[in-house]
């Protein structure tokens, strides 16, 4: 069994076209639902955000396999071959394990170390147990992607600090206020800007975001894009002022729109109530001597800049520790999958030894008593495991499926071993109960 993945990201397409090839348009379940029936891959998993669409699968072929999943994105989301073809990225094996770890630990997003993708991941997987199309192979991976996402933001700084203009704003918020669960927000103009940042602000507990603009009919669509928020006329601003806790102020207006002298008036009756006044706009909307005020904090675009460059550059020492887990990680996965194809030797081997060790047993039954005949066989099966202990450890470390293969058929003649090497039921998600075949105690670990 091999793993392949088959996607399209940010790195490799536009925005239009990423849209185009959104999974969670018409649902992961209807998109893993058509992958089962095309007979593309024995295992699937399906990750699609805002800015990837990506396919891992389990095939004994991964060529042919990888081959038929970007056929099926083409057909799926009716993009013509000759549009998708360059922004298609594909790998196999080890590769796989490396990409969705560095996916899972933010070392591949758009903004490096951003905290969404960990559960995204987790969705895509939790989606596809539903569907009964992620088996033992990609349960692993996965489970192992999500352990590698966490040590990544326990042993690292890389998610730490904002890094968007929006979400710094909220950061300076939450210091200046603590939490800002029950706090007001006003919005000074409709723009994108202003609206993401209120969006931020709700997030965090926010209580009451009111819009205000010079056109009333912006404010309110502005108000229903955020959800919950109330738009208001732009005469009442300077009321408003008075009573908010939080003002952002993101207007295209050539001069500013609140000098000293006006906010000096609102504060007078806030007996101290601190103002935080966030200046987005550019040119600025806010008079710059208004910071002076006692208990107003204005930070402009500027202020925030400088927060977000600080952080990046804190995230970007970050990522040589980061990649160094990964590395460790998929070394550790790639051991694990090395020894997956030793299984099916290992198996027979131990069947076709205890075969022997059973029949002598039976042979010298008749002439010991129960208590003895229970004796002998924990002894021989204690020198079963013994002797096979490292011959299993062998096969399990060799990592070319070459030599793997080469053993297998070496051992399979020596010892007329009955299972076929190569019928790995193990990789397949529910292998059925065979009653007539006795595996036990063999197939399970032993403690040593």
């Amino acid at each position: 069994m091999h793993l392949f993945l088959v996607g399209i990201s940010h790195r490799t397409a536009t925005v239009e076209l990423r849209e185009r090839v959104d999974f969670q348009t018409r649902g992961l379940a209807s998109a893993l639902g058509a992958l089962r029936a095309r007979g593309i891959a024995r295992e699937a998993v399906v990750l699609s955000t805002c800015n990837r669409s990506e396919m891992y699968g389990v095939a004994d072929d991964p060529a042919s396999a990888r081959l038929a999943a970007v056929q099926f994105l083409s057909e799926y989301h009716g993009v013509d071959r000759s549009e998708r073809e360059p922004h298609i990225y594909s790998s196999a094996d080890g590769d796989v394990a490396r990409h969705l770890f560095r996916v899972s630990a933010g070392l591949d997003s758009l903004v490096v170390g951003e905290p969404q993708i960990l559960g995204q991941v987790k969705e895509a997987h939790g989606a596809a147990t539903l569907a009964q199309t992620s088996g033992p192979l990609l349960h692993r991976l996965f489970h192992s992607s999500f352990g590698v996402g966490k040590r990544v933001r326990s042993e690292t700084g890389l998610g730490a600090g904002a890094v968007s203009i929006s979400f710094a704003a909220v950061s300076l918020a939450k210091k200046i206020f603590g939490e800002l669960k029950g706090r007001s927000v006003l919005v000074i103009g409709a723009g994108e800007m202003g609206k993401l940042t209120a969006l931020h602000m709700k997030s965090q507990g926010v209580q009451q975001v009111t819009i205000v603009s010079r056109t009333m009919a912006n404010a309110v669509r502005t108000a229903e894009a955020i959800g919950g928020a109330s738009a208001a006329p732009w005469h009442e601003m300077t009321t408003l002022l008075g009573t908010v806790d939080i003002v952002i102020s993101a207007t295209g207006a050539a001069s500013p729109i609140l000098t000293k002298a006006q906010i000096e008036a609102v504060m007078r009756p806030r007996r101290n109530r601190p103002l935080f006044v966030i200046d987005i706009a550019l040119p600025r909307d806010v008079e710059a001597a208004a910071g002076e005020i006692e208990q107003v904090f204005l930070y402009n675009i500027d202020d925030l800049q400088a927060t977000v460059q600080e952080n990046l550059a804190r995230r970007a020492s970050e990522v040589q520790r980061a990649e160094a887990i990964v590395t460790e990680e998929v070394e550790k996965f790639g051991a694990w999958m090395r020894s997956r194809n030793a299984i099916p030797i290992v198996v027979a081997l131990r069947q076709r030894f205890d075969a022997v060790r059973r029949a002598e047993l039976d042979r010298l039954a008749a002439g010991l008593p129960p208590e003895t005949r229970e004796r002998v066989d924990d002894i021989t099966r204690l020198v079963l495991e013994k002797l096979l202990l490292t011959p299993t450890e062998q096969l399990k470390q060799i990592g070319d499926p070459e030599v793997v293969s080469a053993y297998a058929e070496t051992l399979t003649r020596l010892f007329a071993l009955s299972t076929p090497p190569a019928e790995t039921e193990s990789a397949r998600p529910e292998p059925p109960a065979r009653s007539d075949r006795r595996v036990e105690p063999f197939v399970r670990p032993q403690k040593r």
